[in-house]
């Protein structure tokens, strides 16, 4: 007997938005009984963006989460780990050496009375390593070629927090296949019409049937079909924040002698930054660029000669894009999610972080349709909230540069003009250690006071701290290198955990 009670939801469009969000929400909603029926309509004449995807440690928890087997995982989708980012040459060389920095994911609590990052602070001119190569177990392991696992790690575990270097289309047709096998209804079609009564979506059109429900999510990306048919002049923009509005990304097989390798590289480039991203069977390039100053033929010049003139590539992609967010991804009885609900361009990661944020927050919006006014109204203040602290965390890797070379460069400092709370807590930060408490209100769930530590320290946006104080105790440092030499002994060459796994 047919329930009569069971709602139905409709996710337009697949790929990694649709699905991650269509199994996340079948493994909630419909848990212990069937709450929901969930169908996703995805589009076989409208290519997925997949040049690639670089995530942020938390959706391992995210994939832990839908009950994903995470070996199967890492083969199906040719994916390698990854212990953060390298920044390069963000500002001018000194003494004929390029600027470097490293982004771990790591947070490490020593439960001293005074944290690394004072102590640092106070002594950083004694031997001349960066805030990373001290404090960081992470930057140890990548030193030595290691990921975070080794042959006896269990799922979901390292000896420091990893995210993914993953193949975005073959993340979605797993999770296509993962979803089917847990009763998500799958049909391929393309939405033709979007049919809206007071202010509700009443059915969706393909070119061979109609489909209604009680809720629909939109993942159409950029196009936002839905939530587009819905609500008009609903963006909020960030293009005087973050200006770079264009991409060209482009994939080459690794060569048998090439090892992947366990971090994502971004180095700025004459009017953007390039990416480099290592799969397991490819390594992926990219340029992120400000097509004010940089048209699309003269950017994928600039990136192929980034890369160098002995690299064959299989693929090469241009793409347009809007930084910002809409003002409300969830308008009547539609959410936006995905390329849909807004973009953050990926210096740090955060296309696949942003899904799992709002996914989550459908898992516990939903539980109730019959009233939604104040549920809309909380998850559009969330996901609003979430946008604009990532937005800020991004201005922070631009506004610190001492770059002038070119009119790009000297811009970017004036992009923390579009960011007050940053713009004063730069100030702050000038007389004292980035500590917990200053980010306390942060919505982002991701990015804490450790990760504005490396930004600012490795940036060199040091505080002012001139107190007579001991500055010879080592101990904490010393402390340090005990568990930086703790996680080299519990993790072995990726290469050799990727071998183990059978890629």
């Amino acid at each position: 007997m047919e329930n009569s009670n069971l709602k139905k939801l409709i996710i337009v469009g697949g790929g990694s938005a649709g699905w991650m969000t269509a199994v996340y929400l079948n493994r909630v909603l419909n848990h212990s009984k069937k709450n929901f029926d969930i169908t996703v309509i995805e589009s076989p004449d409208i290519g997925v963006i997949g040049v690639g995807e670089s995530t942020v440690h938390s959706v391992r928890h995210f994939f832990a989460g839908m009950g994903l087997d995470e070996f199967e995982l890492v083969r199906e989708t040719n994916a390698s780990f990854k212990l953060g980012i390298m920044f390069d040459n963000w500002r001018k060389p000194e003494n004929g050496k390029m600027h470097r920095y490293f982004h771990p994911f790591e947070q490490m609590q020593l439960g001293v009375e005074q944290d690394l990052a004072t102590q640092w602070n106070l002594q950083k001119s004694s031997d001349g390593k960066r805030y990373d190569e001290w404090v960081s177990a992470s930057q140890a392991l990548l030193e030595k070629g290691h990921g975070p696992k080794n042959d006896q790690s269990h799922q979901y575990q390292g000896a420091v927090p990893y995210g993914y270097h993953i193949d975005a289309v073959l993340l979605g047709r797993y999770l296509r296949r993962k979803g089917v096998e847990a009763g998500i209804t799958y049909v391929e079609a393309t939405v033709s019409d979007v049919n809206v009564v007071d202010g509700n979506i009443e059915s969706v059109e393909t070119n061979e049937e109609r489909y209604s429900a009680d809720f629909f999510i939109d993942c159409t990306g950029f196009r936002g079909v839905l939530i587009g048919a819905l609500k008009k002049d609903n963006w909020v923009s960030f293009k005087d924040a973050l200006p770079c509005d264009r991409a060209v990304a482009m994939q080459s097989p690794l060569e048998p002698d090439e090892i992947p390798v366990p971090f994502t590289t971004a180095t700025a480039m004459d009017h953007g930054w390039a990416w480099k991203i290592d799969l397991n069977n490819r390594r992926g390039f990219g340029y992120v660029y400000d097509s004010a100053y940089l048209s699309q033929e003269e950017a994928e010049q600039a990136l192929r000669a980034h890369v160098g003139p002995d690299r064959n590539f299989t693929k090469c992609v241009h793409m347009r894009f809007r930084t910002g967010c809409r003002e409300e991804t969830w308008v009547g009885n539609c959410i936006a999610t995905g390329l849909a609900g807004g973009f953050i361009e990926p210096l740090e990661s955060t296309g696949l972080h942003l899904i799992n944020l709002a996914a989550g927050l459908m898992g516990t919006h939903l539980l109730s349709l019959d009233r939604p006014d104040a549920a809309r109204r909380s998850f559009n203040r969330l996901m609003s909230a979430f946008y604009q602290d990532l937005k800020q965390f991004i201005v922070l890797h631009y506004c610190l540069t001492d770059r002038d070379d070119t009119p790009f460069w000297q811009n970017a400092p004036a992009t923390v003009d579009h960011c007050e709370w940053l713009k004063d807590q730069l100030e702050v930060w000038k007389h004292k250690t980035c500590e917990f408490y200053d980010l306390a209100g942060s919505s982002s769930s991701i990015f804490s006071d450790e990760n504005y530590r490396y930004v600012l320290y490795g940036m060199q946006h040091y505080p002012d701290l001139d107190l007579n104080l001991d500055t010879e105790d080592l101990s904490v440092f010393e402390t340090a290198q005990k568990i930086r030499a703790t996680a080299l002994a519990r993790t072995e060459p990726m290469e050799d955990y990727l071998r183990s796994l059978a890629i």
